[in-house]
């Protein structure tokens, strides 16, 4: 049985609320800083799952993409444990200070470092 046309209309205002406050209320990444949209989400573990970690920070898409371009899993769990310790490092500055004036749903191809080619 289909819905009628106010069931419709009613139903697309209900999910245009949920959306718009959803929006309102993206997380803000800890690394750069910048409002998360719902659709860049990435979990990023500190010290990586294969290393015995469990606790998880949520990320832009692009920032944890360039963590794990940048440092081997074994690095990210001996030497960059915490989010202040990867702002330390010279190349995680420079990509802040980069991504810092990109819009919140900006998203690029990440190349792998040439250290850890």
């Amino acid at each position: 049985m289909s819905l009628g046309r106010i069931k419709r209309q009613q139903q697309a205002a209900a999910w245009a609320r949920v959306l718009t406050t959803a929006a309102s209320e993206d997380p803000i990444c800890p690394l750069c800083g910048r409002p998360i949209p719902a659709d860049q989400r990435d979990a990023h573990h500190l010290v990586p799952r294969s290393q015995g970690g469990r606790l998880t920070q949520v990320l832009h898409r692009i920032c944890h993409r360039q963590l794990h371009a940048l440092f081997t899993e074994a690095e990210l769990a001996r030497e960059y444990p915490t989010i202040e310790a990867l702002k330390r490092h010279p190349a995680v500055a420079r990509f802040i200070h980069w991504v810092q004036a990109k819009p919140p749903g900006f998203m690029e191809k990440i190349r792998r470092s040439a250290r850890r080619r």
